[in-house]
């Protein structure tokens, strides 16, 4: 379809929904108003953008015209020839935009999310890695303005974590951090090395959106709940009574524990938000495999046995191997997140593009 007619289209779809916004019987449809009001809002952003490329195309063509006119006046003849080169040049980058913006969106962009870490190949130095990646991205968290809360976790002797799990809450939460699931190697000299010789270390991080009970149908029969003794690092009892909490929904093996809170209703609410988000990956998970020309059009399949990056503390240098890009400032990366913004655009600039080529071939 030419981009124009495509665009008017967009334009009416628009003006239609904002018309049927004000009829009374949609205002007391709540179901209804609530439907049209996000796809309204889903549109704003790419009708502002739209409206401006006509807008320019409408000077363009006026500036022609007046070139083109012998009667037209030296002065306005002077600034057409001024004005056009740079809204013709602009005109591509403004198309750009516009086919960016009608890519289609991530419905779980704007969801928080749950992150989870977990120590894969080398044993104590893992579980210290995967705890050092936990402290970096609560300072990434907290520099955003975002709320990161430890849901469960498993800590060893020696200060690591086998496994943590944790809930961030914020603004677009699952946009900027779902391209950090994956495998994540560190190559480093451990602490409980005595000869100096480096290791290979690997963990895996799964970003999942935080899905709600209306965002996933999971019938409640399917949900097994046993209830057990909360247990601390080592084994020993933290408490006395059976707080902690296990999940499991029965259709598909998903398993989630929760025995960090002292409250048995906590630990609950913690266990279904897990079971949702991860019950909604393997459904993800499925999709993907059927549609597999989207898949190819990712950056990161979230396939945690995918390598995505590599901590090398030898040389100070972070490196990813999706858009072949190296940091040399490893220390502040880990110590503060620096660049770890840098990194995410430059993934999401790869999706982009992907998913550019993907959809004009």
């Amino acid at each position: 379809m030419d981009l124009l007619v495509k665009l008017e289209n967009i334009l009416n779809r628009y003006n239609t929904i904002e018309n049927e916004l004000a009829q009374p019987d949609v205002v007391s449809d709540m179901d209804k108003f609530t439907k049209l009001n996000k796809d309204y809002s889903d549109l704003r952003d790419v009708v502002e953008l739209i409206n401006n490329y006509k807008s320019v195309r409408t000077e363009i063509s006026d500036y022609e015209e007046i070139l083109k006119d012998k009667e037209s006046d030296d002065e306005l003849k002077e600034l057409a020839n001024m004005e056009l080169p740079d809204l013709k040049k602009s005109i591509p980058d403004l198309e750009h935009e516009i086919k960016i913006a009608l890519l289609p969106k991530d419905k779980a962009d704007d969801k928080n999310a749950i992150i989870e870490l977990r120590a894969g190949t080398g044993g104590d130095e893992a579980a210290l890695f995967t705890m050092d990646m936990f402290k970096m991205y609560s300072r990434f968290a907290e520099q955003k303005g975002w709320k990161i809360e430890v849901m469960e976790q498993s800590l060893n002797e020696l200060g690591g974590a086998r496994e943590i799990v944790a809930s961030i809450k914020g603004e677009n939460v699952y946009s900027r951090l779902k391209f950090e699931s994956g495998t994540h190697r560190v190559q480093r000299v451990p602490q409980t090395e005595t000869q100096g010789r480096v290791h290979t270390s690997a963990i895996t991080v799964a970003i999942l959106p935080e899905m709600q009970e209306v965002d996933i149908d999971i019938n409640p029969s399917d949900l097994k709940i046993d209830t057990f003794r909360a247990s601390g690092a080592g084994g020993q009892h933290v408490n006395t009574t059976d707080s902690a909490i296990r999940i499991t929904h029965v259709p598909t093996g998903t398993v989630a524990e929760c025995q960090d809170g002292r409250s048995q209703h906590k630990n609950k609410a913690q266990a279904l938000k897990i079971i949702y988000a991860r019950v909604y990956e393997a459904q993800q998970a499925i999709l993907d495999a059927e549609r597999a020309e989207e898949r190819k059009a990712q950056v990161g399949s979230g396939d945690r046995s995918e390598r995505i990056r590599t901590y090398n503390y030898a040389q100070g240098r972070v490196t990813d191997h999706r858009i072949n890009t190296s940091l040399y400032n490893l220390p502040n990366f880990m110590a503060n997140s620096d660049g770890l913004d840098d990194l995410i655009d430059g993934l999401h600039a790869e999706d982009q593009a992907i998913k550019l080529a993907n959809v004009t071939s």
